[in-house]
């Protein structure tokens, strides 16, 4: 089997309070801490400059460069599992910026990187070196960017759900090359928040608040001049109510970085949700966080097509309890013409877990024209020709490659050789390494431990099945996206040999089989191929040999997505608030004290007649901050 590498990474929390001494949570083994957070704790009572003294009870959230204030240690809505996501963006927002700004003469400087310098390996001519020599000076003497400081031709960054600013926080602190960053929330509260960490952190000419919609700030920022280069959406929960605005706000080329958090929706739990927020019905299936990134690139695409424009995926990750995806999108109505032919309906089997997708267009080139016409299909029959069952229909979806390969490399270049830079260094270079490795043309994957509970017999291990589809002639990777996910070209037909072969091998009691079961469909047949488990030195890929870290251990209990921040402070404890609600709608609690907790909804509608009877609370509801991220 494929041993899972605990990340080493997590690091250390520090909270400041100007009434008490330092405490650090989620301990970590870098001994460098204060290298790798990229500041010192802050004595209580003073701010990072020394100037300003901190206000009785607010505390101090490091993270990165960023230190971030909150109110009081119960309103502290911070999730630091959530830190990769946070570097990961930094990282893509860098390299985006340093090929943006090379095109216009402008030379990026990353604190800890090396200078880019160009080395002659071979006996050239003196002329060529001398030419080399002049592009290095010449590049020594175009205009620099730095972290901290605007650039007159720099990147103009909008984070539309902002909370507390700690992501834009870093933007300013970490990304050179940046114009403004703009930090937004519709909370006041928010908002004045926002305006006093970038205070605190001394970046206020760089970073600004703003106490707006979401979705009016970008709709009013339609015009090609008013559009922001780089928009970062992280809501708590769906995108979807800020998609439409944010592919329109984006400039020509801009770069959107979405993250999606309701992933028992695009899991396939709620096909029908998925529906209406995304235009996709998902399914339940292996595959299925591979499909939900696919889901939100084909919405993306959809949304973006109404306005002739389209996207070029460049960086698609499914990671701990949600998705996110960075995006570029580009103005043309002949390639936003191409959609149709981009998105795919699913056919997946209930039996044995086969798929097959359905274009839902056609494009023919002739000549220099192209002609688009309607897909034909389906490709499957009614019912599956391996086990017998029915198929699910599930998307559209997007059946184009969802990672930009060279870019990926790129970003991954940068942060193997700047490893101080981010905490979860590590981390982003081992599932970046995974993501090079995938097949950029083969939309899903099948799992070992799916193919043998179908077929009812002990697992093959990763190398032995690798090498039996590489000996056969098929192209094989692994997905970030599932430990023991298998990424092949190879037909649903050819992977069903092997596992016949495989069983032949390892026999099962197929008397006690059913004969309507997909193991015995499946196994009643004989293979075409006979497949070799001699294990092959290519079948064991570079990040796999390397023992990069790729799947995150949890850190601790209850490490997921944290409950919506609210103004009136912390939520109750998740372990409380579970008891609380363990089977509330099966089994409704004789005790009702515990339901003072949670507000009256006929109250809220004028309706309640119970009065302090009533056993909701009717007290006012406290604003919530509906923009609040996951930070």
């Amino acid at each position: 089997g494929d041993p899972v590498h605990a990340d080493q990474d997590w690091q250390a929390t520090t909270v400041v309070r100007c009434d008490a001494t330092a405490e650090t949570t989620t301990p970590t083994e870098t001994p460098a801490e204060e290298e790798v957070n990229g500041s010192a704790s802050v004595p209580g009572g003073m701010d990072r400059d020394g100037t300003t003294e901190l206000l009785p009870g607010e505390t101090v959230v490091k993270e990165g460069k960023a230190a971030i204030l909150f109110p009081s240690a119960n309103e502290v809505f911070y999730n630091p599992v959530q830190e990769f996501n946070r570097d990961l963006t930094c990282a893509v927002i860098t390299e985006y910026a340093r090929e943006l700004l090379s095109q216009k003469g402008v030379r990026l400087v990353v604190p800890g990187e090396k200078e880019r310098v160009v080395v002659s390996l071979s006996e050239e001519s003196q002329e060529m070196e001398e030419v080399q020599e002049g592009e290095q000076k010449q590049g020594l003497e175009a205009p620099v960017a730095v972290v901290g400081e605007p650039c007159e031709q720099g990147l103009r960054v909008l984070e539309g759900l902002a909370a507390s600013g700690l992501r834009s926080v870093r933007f300013a602190l970490e990304v050179p090359g940046l114009k403004s960053v703009t930090a937004n929330d519709c909370s006041a509260r928010a908002a004045a928040l926002i305006a006093r960490n970038a205070q605190y952190n001394g970046i206020s000419h760089l970073l600004k608040a703003s106490q707006r919609d979401a979705s009016i700030l970008m709709y009013e920022a339609r015009g090609r001049k008013d559009r922001y280069d780089v928009i970062d959406l992280d809501p708590y929960g769906s995108p979807a109510p800020f998609v439409d605005a944010a592919v329109q706000a984006v400039s020509d080329g801009g770069l959107l970085c979405v993250t999606c958090t309701d992933m028992a929706v695009m899991a396939g739990n709620c096909g029908e949700t998925c529906y209406n927020k995304y235009g996709s019905v998902s399914i339940k299936a292996k595959y299925c966080h591979e499909m939900a990134l696919r889901i939100i690139l084909h919405s993306l695409d959809q949304r973006a097509g109404v306005y002739q424009r389209y996207i070029e995926p460049l960086l698609s990750i499914s990671a701990d309890f949600y998705i996110r995806v960075f995006v570029r999108v580009r103005t043309g109505q002949a390639k936003a013409k191409h959609s149709a032919s981009k998105q795919a309906l699913v056919y997946n089997c209930v039996g044995c877990g086969s798929f097959h997708l359905q274009r839902m267009g056609k494009r023919i080139c002739q000549g220099k024209n192209m002609k688009y016409t309607a897909a034909t299909g389906p490709p499957v029959g009614p019912s599956c020709e391996h086990c017998g069952q029915r198929h699910q229909l599930g998307g559209p979806i997007w059946a184009e490659p969802i990672h930009n390969t060279e870019f990926v490399q790129k970003v991954l270049s940068a942060v193997s050789g700047n490893p101080s830079r981010f905490g979860t260094s590590r981390r982003i270079e081992g599932m970046l390494s995974m993501v090079t490795e995938e097949l950029e043309d083969v939309p899903f994957y099948y799992t070992l431990d799916g193919l043998s509970s179908t077929v009812r017999c002990n697992t093959p291990s990763l190398l032995q099945f690798r090498s039996a589809l590489l000996h056969a002639g098929y192209r094989v990777s692994l997905s970030h996206a599932c430990k023991n996910a298998v990424k092949t070209d190879a037909p649903p037909s050819a992977i069903w040999d092997i596992m016949r072969c495989w069983e032949k091998n390892h026999p099962v009691k197929r008397e006690k089989l059913s004969e309507t079961s997909p193991a015995f469909q499946i196994l009643s047949t004989e293979p075409n191929l006979q497949a070799c488990f001699t294990v092959r030195q290519d079948a064991n890929p570079q990040s796999r040999r390397r023992q990069l870290v790729r799947f995150q251990e949890n850190p601790h209990a209850n490490w997921g997505p944290k409950a919506r921040a609210r103004a009136g402070g912390a939520p109750p404890d998740l372990d409380d608030r579970r008891k609380q609600l363990q089977n509330k709608r099966k089994k409704p609690t004789a005790d009702t004290s515990n339901l003072k907790n949670f507000p009256c909804k006929k109250f809220r509608q004028g309706l309640c007649s119970q009065g302090e009877d009533c056993c909701y609370s009717h007290e006012p509801q406290q604003e919530k901050d509906t923009g609040a991220t996951m930070e």
